[in-house]
């Protein structure tokens, strides 16, 4: 089974960019569709942006609309979150995730990195 590990956290200011990236092994993403969650302390994880198993389709949530990105290498390894204009609201641990098409997000056979801390200070 593919396993999945982020990179790319940090601490930044509030308008700064980060981009995370999450590397697969094991196996290649190319059957499955690839999501980025975060998790705020005292709230639940919440799916941030997804891409379907073609890389044509993907979904942002509305906070993140016009300032996050979800892209994928032609190898479909690696699957990238490019976030600009962070805000003090978008401190999180952010998780990468990859599922089957025909199982949701919230089936137990999803695949989950381990997430990668991001702060940004106002």
């Amino acid at each position: 089974q593919v396993q999945l590990v982020e990179s790319g956290g940090g601490l930044v200011q509030a308008g700064g960019s980060l981009r995370l990236s999450c590397a697969a092994s094991g196996g290649t993403l190319s059957i499955y569709y690839r999501g980025w969650f975060r998790q705020a302390p005292g709230k639940e994880r919440e799916l941030v942006a997804s891409m379907d198993v073609s890389g044509a389709n993907t979904y942002y949530a509305d906070s993140v609309k016009g300032r996050f990105t979800i892209s994928r290498d032609n190898a479909k390894i690696t699957v990238t979150l490019q976030m600009n204009n962070l805000k003090p609201e978008d401190t999180a641990v952010y998780y990468c995730a990859a599922r089957r098409g025909f199982v949701p997000w919230t089936s137990n056979s999803v695949v989950w990195g381990q997430g990668t801390q991001v702060t940004v200070s106002s």
